[in-house]
């Protein structure tokens, strides 16, 4: 079980990265674009440069929905391989089964 203070930071950052995405798509689009004067590419920079750290996507850590655990972490369930097998064995996800051969 991941510590408590993990968690929550993981959330504050999902909902910065949210509330700030819009804006900071904006921002990049400007700065990309090459049409646009040297100026204002320039302050777009500069306004990116100043929005929170933690509101860029990148920053995020993908972790258990049910124990936090941030390794061996399955996109497809969105659950760490360790919950992943006792629901498995515990016949929570239909049509998996432990191996046997």
């Amino acid at each position: 079980m991941a510590r408590k203070s993990l968690i929550e930071r993981e959330k504050k950052r999902e909902k910065l990265v949210q509330s700030k995405w819009e804006k900071r798509q904006e921002l990049k689009k400007i700065v990309r674009n090459l049409t646009v004067s040297e100026d204002e590419r320039w302050s777009a920079q500069i306004a990116l440069n100043k929005m929170p750290k933690n509101s860029s996507k990148v920053r995020l850590r993908n972790r258990c929905q049910i124990t936090g655990r941030p390794r061996g972490y399955l996109r497809k369930f969105k659950i760490s391989r360790l919950c992943f097998r006792e629901n498995i064995n515990n016949g929570l996800i239909p049509g998996g089964f432990k191996a046997s051969w």
